[in-house]
């Protein structure tokens, strides 16, 4: 004979066990977390872009007043070469800073493109596909660019790695908003 469990307010049965989440629901939380990583790499990466000049000056000290100079001598050559270059640049042609100030501005703006899929994400699914476009093309961008522009081979692969870490984030919330598109559950 099937005894009916009683079930307290909280959702547990009688013998303590609670029965499962909607599922959905863990996955739109997962979905979030995944672009709001997407979002806060994007604002350091805008918010970063605004004081180039004295970062790269900051990264010149410390490579030389730590040793690591020593250690590293080609990336404390091209620390040194941009920093030089940002130098002469900020105290002859500081207008020129004003291409940077606009490459932060992007990343910031491209951040708030991602509130849309962040509050709804099935319906704003083509905002996540488009930042995994916009992975793909950091890569042909940075090799072609980079080269055209005489940067190392290293500091290309840094540039092309941001793209791959961007992917696998927006690649989870995507796999998680088209299952959420097949099983009909909308965002709460």
């Amino acid at each position: 004979m099937n005894a009916v469990r009683p079930v307290d307010p909280r959702g547990a049965t009688g013998d303590g066990a609670v029965p499962p989440k909607d599922p959905g629901r863990r996955d739109i939380l997962v979905i979030r977390i995944c672009l709001i990583i997407v979002i806060i790499g994007l604002v350091v990466s805008g918010v970063t872009a605004f004081p180039l000049r004295e970062e790269l000056m900051l990264g010149r000290d410390i490579l030389n007043g730590t040793g690591l100079s020593a250690t590293f001598p080609d990336l404390a050559f091209w620390v040194q070469r941009v920093a030089e270059g940002l130098e002469v640049i900020g105290d002859d042609y500081p207008f020129l800073a004003y291409g940077t100030d606009w490459l932060a501005f992007a990343h910031l703006a491209i951040a708030v493109a991602f509130v849309g899929p962040l509050i709804d994400p099935v319906r704003n699914v083509w905002v996540t596909i488009w930042g995994l476009i916009m992975c793909a093309g950091i890569v042909p961008l940075a090799l072609i660019a980079g080269a055209l522009r005489g940067l190392p081979i290293g500091w290309q692969l840094i540039d092309i790695s941001f793209g791959v870490v961007a992917a696998v984030p927006l690649t989870v919330a995507l796999v998680l908003t088209r299952r959420l598109q097949r099983s009909g559950a909308i965002a709460a």
